[in-house]
């Protein structure tokens, strides 16, 4: 059974991309609003009986109702409005992180925890901090969707499928991450190779501010890709397909850095993300990466101590 404890935008909508994609055979969608996440699974329930899925999704307000989970999604909290910053959610998130930890502790202790919750990389530090569990079974969401956003905007360009891109984002998920397009590749070829210096420069602009960019048009936060990309993470450890897939993990002496959470790309299969992928960085690529690690250290210290612990 794979549990999705948040029934917003995100929640919703990667419950129904778990069951489209059928996962699982069961998806249990969880929220504190009564009625929200009973009526989400009763229509999901009815596009799967139209398309003939064979997945159960299940409504609850009671997290008693994750028991049995291999995989819980987190994607409670306060969403970003236009104009702010992932950075500015900080306080306020890690309260709702830590109490839905202390669930999924209780009724989920052997479960493989994906965090999408803003800003990541302090909240995914906050969950680590606060479940205990070995680092492999907590892993934050983030560099699936920061990548292959890049991989987006670098083939509209080049003149390629998205598909045919293999893209390397590091560090921070936010306005301090670091696209490195020229350790990004088609076919063995750096990117670099195929884009003029201002086409490189905004690749990287465009992929940094995506997020910001959605928000902005909308009024409110992207939803699909985050459930694209959850989609591939929990069929990657469901399935156990060993897949390289970027997150956001405990660093512990990869890349030179230890005990920060950062987005690298992993492998992930049946017991989480089983392994790091160190990509060889020259001096100024260190240089720009440690600048996103020192971003992500700067942002714990707007996370009360309290929630550190």
């Amino acid at each position: 059974m794979i549990t999705v404890i948040g029934s917003g935008r995100v929640g919703a909508t990667s419950a129904a991309f778990l069951m489209l994609g059928e996962v699982d055979n069961k998806i249990t969608l969880i929220d504190i609003v009564e009625g929200l996440p009973q009526g989400e699974a009763l229509d999901m329930n009815h596009a799967a009986a139209i398309l003939g899925k064979s997945v159960e999704v299940v409504g609850s307000n009671s997290y008693e109702d994750m028991k049995g989970s291999d995989i819980v999604i987190v994607t409670a909290g306060l969403a970003r409005k236009p104009g702010m910053t992932r950075e500015e959610l900080a306080g306020k998130n890690a309260e709702i992180v830590i109490g839905v930890a202390d669930q999924i502790k209780k009724y989920a202790p052997n479960s493989i925890v994906i965090i999408t919750t803003n800003p990541l990389d302090a909240m995914v530090t906050v969950l680590y901090n606060r479940l205990k569990f070995p680092r492999n079974r907590v892993i934050g969401f983030s560099g699936v969707l920061d990548s292959r956003r890049m991989a987006y905007y670098a083939s509209k360009y080049i003149g390629v499928s998205p598909a045919s891109v293999i893209p390397l984002v590091l560090g921070q998920h936010g306005e301090n991450m670091y696209p490195v397009p020229e350790l990004s590749s088609v076919y063995g070829k750096s990117l670099k190779a195929f884009l003029t210096e201002e086409q490189y420069n905004k690749v990287v602009n465009d992929t940094i501010q995506a997020g910001a960019q959605i928000t902005n048009l909308r009024k409110f936060s992207s939803n699909w890709g985050p459930a694209a990309g959850l989609l591939l993470m929990a069929d990657a450890i469901k399935k156990d397909r060993k897949a390289v897939i970027e997150a956001s993990v405990l660093l512990d002496g990869e890349y030179g850095v230890k005990g920060i959470f950062a987005e690298v790309p992993v492998v992930l299969g049946k017991d989480g993300a089983e392994k790091i992928i160190e990509v060889d960085l020259n001096e100024e690529q260190k240089a720009k990466f440690m600048k996103s690690i020192d971003a992500i250290r700067a942002n714990l210290k707007q996370v009360p101590p309290q929630y550190l612990q």
